[in-house]
């Protein structure tokens, strides 16, 4: 990503005291911040349906590129990525999201795009039958699909029980925060946090020197919602953010799961009633997320791999279908684009060949266009 570009974006978070679809839909319409900072004088003139309290805000950027300046060293000095929707790591599944942060922040080693990210959250009041929910089902879901990156807000209770659980079952695991990268709440999480930069991450739309602010909590909840194929509640009270996630996630027509409890038990009230008001679709399991969601081909293909069965799995490719899948094994979830580029083949013929890779079970289509390869 321009240098650049991620400046003035950065800058553009600064100003946008609109809400977030307007400055999104900004963005959008003229393919870049950097665009919106040539057109800051007569943007009323590029783009219909400028308010003038919009017009006024982007007159003035001396402050806000100073402090995305300043930003930027900040990240520079402590290796943190700065993702706007045209760079490469930025997560795909956000851009379908009419509310999306323009800049994300990001520390960590794990990639945002995977073929499959599942958020899990609830209360921060985890019973111990939400505990062993957790445990249960992040150790069933690695057995059946075992390249998931999972998702939370690293808070207390629900958020923690799944970070931990799910480095201890081997996935990557990313913690979505309230606040900016140079502080850590809650603080006796930190020792799971540096745990998580080296197999997974922590991802904030949030400055430095910000705070964990009441209302930014909301705000990171469309983030854990809108990046994840589906999201589950584990426990929840009638109120709670968990709810407020997959209400969200709901919204974005994402898949929503939940545990059901023991009636009247506080922590699961809200679970029962999502699924008896149909918000949430009924959880008992690892297997019902993996059978809801269509991925049963990663459980058989863990089966034949634990039989010592690999690509003979697969029937016979001709050499240009084995040009693809050699570029996917090499670096897997590339675009179709890129595929084109790197095999030098026409995208026409790159397009046909992907086609006949899933029809024989090879390559899976994702999110974003980009094309994973089932080994």
């Amino acid at each position: 990503m321009n240098e650049q570009e991620s400046l003035y974006a950065m800058a553009l978070t600064r100003i946008s005291h609109f809400n977030f679809a307007t400055a999104l839909a900004l963005y959008r319409e003229l393919g870049s911040a950097t665009a919106i900072y040539e057109h800051r004088t007569d943007i009323a003139d590029v783009v219909d349906g400028c308010t003038p309290r919009l017009v006024k805000a982007l007159l003035d950027w001396d402050e806000p590129l100073r402090r995305a300046e300043a930003e930027m060293a900040f990240c520079q000095r402590h290796g943190i990525e700065i993702l706007t929707p045209g760079s490469t790591g930025y997560p795909r599944r956000l851009t379908d999201c009419n509310d999306a942060p323009l800049v994300l922040y990001y520390k960590g080693s794990a990639p945002l795009n995977q073929a499959k990210v599942v958020s899990v959250v609830g209360t921060r009041h985890c019973t111990l039958y939400g505990q062993d929910l957790i445990r249960r089902f992040m150790t069933d879901l690695r057995q059946q699909c075992p390249q998931v990156l999972v998702v939370s807000g690293l808070a207390y209770g629900v958020d923690i029980h799944a970070h931990r659980q799910a480095l201890a079952c081997g996935y990557d695991t990313v913690g979505v925060l309230a606040h900016g990268l140079d502080r850590l709440y809650p603080s006796a999480h930190r020792s799971t946090a540096a745990e998580m930069v080296t197999r997974g991450g922590l991802l904030t739309e949030f400055m430095s020197q910000t705070n964990a602010d009441k209302p930014n909590f909301v705000r990171r909840n469309r983030i854990v919602a809108g990046m994840a194929d589906a999201t589950v509640l584990v426990e929840s009270a009638a109120k709670g953010g968990g709810l407020i996630t997959t209400r969200i996630a709901h919204s974005y027509g994402r898949d929503v799961f939940a545990f059901p409890g023991p009636v009247g038990a506080p922590y699961s009230e809200g679970c029962n009633n999502s699924i008896r008001d149909n918000e949430a679709m009924l959880l008992t399991g690892a297997a019902d997320l993996v059978k809801a969601m269509g991925w049963e081909d990663d459980a058989l293909l863990r089966q034949a791999k634990d039989q010592g069965i690999e690509r003979s799995l697969f029937p016979d490719l001709s050499a240009e279908e084995q040009r693809l899948t050699d570029l996917l094994r090499q670096t897997n979830d590339l675009q179709i684009n890129v595929l084109t580029a790197k095999a030098n083949l026409p995208i026409s013929k790159v397009a046909a060949l992907l086609f006949q890779l899933e029809m024989k079970g090879v390559v899976k289509p994702m999110a974003g266009g980009a094309y994973h390869l089932l080994n």
